[in-house]
C-alpha cells in the first residue's frame, strides 16, 4: 500500500527552529534504522515513526511520501560523508597536500565499508542526467568537488597530475567506489585496510 501523505485538517505550524530540529530527529532516526536493516526496501515511514518515537503525521510535515523520506535520507548520509572526508582531511598537515587527498579518500571507503546500506542507497542513482554542456550538481558531485579542490592544491604545490585536477578526483572517487563495491564478495572481506592499500596504488597512478 502506498504511504502517500493524507490531505485533512490543517497542522499546527511549529515554532521557530522546531521544525528544522523533528526533520533532522526524523533523518537520524531512518539512518539508525537503515543500519538494522538489509536494505532500503525496508524503510518505511511507519517504522521510521516507531525509531524515531513520533507518530507517522509527524513525518508528513516533512516529507511528503516514503520516496521524499528516502530522497532526504540520501541527502542526510551525503553529508555525514562530508563531514567524516572534512574532518579526515582537517587532521593532516596542511603542507601535506596528498597525504589530505588521500585522508579524504580513506574516509569515503571507510563510511562505505561501515554503512554498506546507507552507502548503497546514496549511490543507486548517481548524479543526475544534464545537458552535454552542463557540469552535473548535487550531492555526489559536492563529495567530489572535495577531492577536486585537493588535487588543485596537490598540483599548485608541485605535484603534477597526469590529468586535469577535475578528472583526476572523478578517477580515483569512481576507483574508490568500485573496490568498496566488490568489497563485500572479496576473500579479505574482514580486512578493510586492503581496500586502503589499493585506492593507495591507484590514486598514485594519477600523478605524473
Amino acid at each position: 500500500m502506498s504511504e502517500e501523505v493524507q490531505v485533512g485538517a490543517p497542522r499546527a505550524r511549529n515554532r521557530w527552529g522546531e521544525g528544522e530540529r523533528l526533520r533532522g530527529e526524523i533523518l537520524a532516526a531512518a539512518s539508525r534504522l537503515l543500519s538494522e536493516l538489509d536494505g532500503e526496501d525496508g524503510l518505511t515511514i511507519r517504522g521510521v515513526a516507531r525509531a524515531a518515537g513520533i507518530a507517522p503525521s509527524s513525518i508528513y510535515q516533512h516529507f511528503t511520501d516514503r520516496g521524499a523520506l528516502v530522497a532526504g535520507l540520501a541527502e542526510y548520509e551525503f553529508a555525514r560523508l562530508r563531514a567524516a572526508m572534512e574532518a579526515a582531511e582537517g587532521r593532516v598537515d596542511a603542507g601535506d597536500v596528498v597525504g589530505r587527498v588521500r585522508a579524504m579518500i580513506h574516509a569515503s571507503c571507510r563510511f562505505a565499508v561501515d554503512n554498506p546500506g546507507h552507502y548503497r542507497l546514496m549511490t543507486a542513482t548517481g548524479p543526475p542526467r544534464t545537458a552535454p554542456d552542463v557540469r552535473p550538481a548535487g550531492s555526489l558531485i559536492d563529495v567530489v568537488d572535495l577531492l577536486v579542490a585537493g588535487f588543485e592544491r596537490c598540483a599548485a604545490a608541485g605535484f603534477a597530475l597526469r590529468v586535469p585536477a577535475e578528472r583526476a578526483a572523478v578517477i580515483a572517487f569512481v576507483g574508490a567506489h568500485g573496490r568498496v563495491a566488490l568489497f563485500p564478495n572479496s576473500a579479505g572481506y574482514a580486512d578493510a585496510d586492503s581496500v586502503l592499500s589499493f585506492v593507495d596504488e591507484f590514486v598514485s597512478l594519477v600523478f605524473a
